[in-house]
């Protein structure tokens, strides 16, 4: 019985045997039905991925290598700036349905290296270009093409020849499931030194919009220097703890209606000021004097030499912590991984071949990052979502407008 069955265990017996966080978080919300409200059901042109960094989204976020509660009300993900990009990397682009040959089609370089049932421990990797993202060039191209030929990929841009490139290795380690330890690996492939901006970002899901259940605003606000208190009225409280950075910002995760409607904004402080400060320099003065708001990032800024890494840690917890970064949260991340490999080698026959288990082992990582919260609303009012589960084909939770779970269906 090692210490992953013991969590499972325990879970089983819970009305919902789910983890309370996991990577509950989309890659790509924008082009979804669910975000479709226009007047033919194209879903693609209401909302495409050039709204999505200033768009709020009504029933569901997205981001890299993200986390949530399970119900999403609470996100982190990473996003970066390669000094080179028009817009922050946040979330993972592509092709909508009548843009690629063969559809819609995420373009991008990414891995799913690990995880387990409970969440106590992920790994993912995220490849970013050093030079300029060829979002043009990924259209431009795909759309000389019938459906009868390949897709043209990225790998065919040329974007990563000559190891031009960073990999971005995020692993969640948890002390418990209330507190997410955070270790963001920076990792320059090229022969030369290179420049990156990282913001770990935390924000919360909308729900307060006019359309929303939510009645009371959740909010983020200091606590010391490197302590955000984030306090929502359905999750409870918990703390965001980062190391030192060179900027910490706040903004309100709003639509930018001036981009998105051509009407003026009510505030700077829109869902985009993020990406409008780092690669411009607008309002940043304003952002570094706000002390609230619905969406807050350190900044990383760093220059990373050839074949060099860097780290950065953040953490997520309930509690609040004097030293969230001491030895114990240093080990942390080892002990998880030696209890993820634990858990692993009772999975497949001792006999199989060492290549083959990584391989399954890696699928199920797959499967695991895979899971994806769903927010649908239906006519009586109740909030109905869907979360794959590993070892039951999916769970159906009924929640009312105040948070409570009705009941369960497997």
């Amino acid at each position: 019985m090692n210490e992953e069955y013991k969590r499972l265990q325990e879970n089983a017996s819970k009305e919902i045997p789910l983890e309370q966080w996991g990577p509950y978080v989309s890659e790509r919300q924008w082009g979804t039905v669910r975000e479709d409200y226009s007047e033919h059901g194209d879903s693609w042109g209401y909302f495409p991925f050039d709204h999505a960094h200033s768009r709020i989204y009504l029933w569901g976020e997205d981001g890299i290598a993200g986390i949530s509660d399970f119900f999403q009300n609470l996100c982190f993900a990473v996003a970066l700036w390669n000094g080179k990009d028009p817009i922050l990397k946040e979330r993972l682009f592509g092709l909508g349905n009548y843009e690629g040959n063969h559809g819609e089609d995420v373009k991008e370089l990414y891995y799913y290296l690990d995880n387990i049932p409970t969440h106590y421990y992920m790994e993912y990797l995220y490849k970013y270009p050093q030079n300029e993202f060829p979002y043009k060039q990924l259209r431009e191209e795909n759309r000389k093409l019938s459906k009868l030929e390949s897709e043209y990929e990225i790998l065919d841009t040329g974007i990563f020849d000559n190891k031009q490139y960073f990999d971005v290795h995020v692993t969640y380690a948890k002390t418990n499931s209330t507190d997410i330890g955070i270790r963001i690996n920076i990792t320059n492939h090229h022969k030369d030194s290179a420049p990156i901006t990282v913001l770990p970002t935390l924000w919360f899901y909308n729900r307060w919009h006019k359309y929303g259940s939510l009645k009371t605003k959740p909010n983020f606000s200091p606590v010391g220097n490197n302590t955000i208190f984030a306090e929502h009225p359905r999750l409870g409280n918990y703390y965001f703890y980062f190391q030192d950075a060179e900027d910490t910002l706040y903004t309100e995760n709003e639509t930018n209606t001036q981009k998105i409607e051509g009407k003026p904004n009510k505030s700077i402080f829109v869902k985009d000021a993020f990406h409008d400060a780092i690669i411009g320099g607008e309002n940043l003065k304003q952002l570094r004097n706000k002390k609230s708001g619905t969406k807050f990032s350190p900044v990383y800024q760093r220059n990373i030499a050839s074949g060099e890494t860097i780290s950065i840690f953040c953490r997520i917890s309930d509690q609040q912590l004097d030293q969230p970064f001491d030895v114990r949260f240093e080990n942390l991340f080892e002990k998880r991984k030696a209890e993820a490999d634990e858990f692993y080698a009772t999975r497949f026959p001792k006999e199989n071949d060492p290549e083959l288990t990584k391989i399954q082992r890696q699928a199920s990582a797959g499967l695991l990052w895979s899971k994806q919260y769903y927010h649908y609303d239906v006519e009586n009012g109740y909030r109905y979502r869907t979360i794959l589960h590993p070892s039951i084909p999916y769970v159906l939770m009924v929640e009312t407008a105040s948070g409570n779970i009705l009941k369960t269906k497997t």
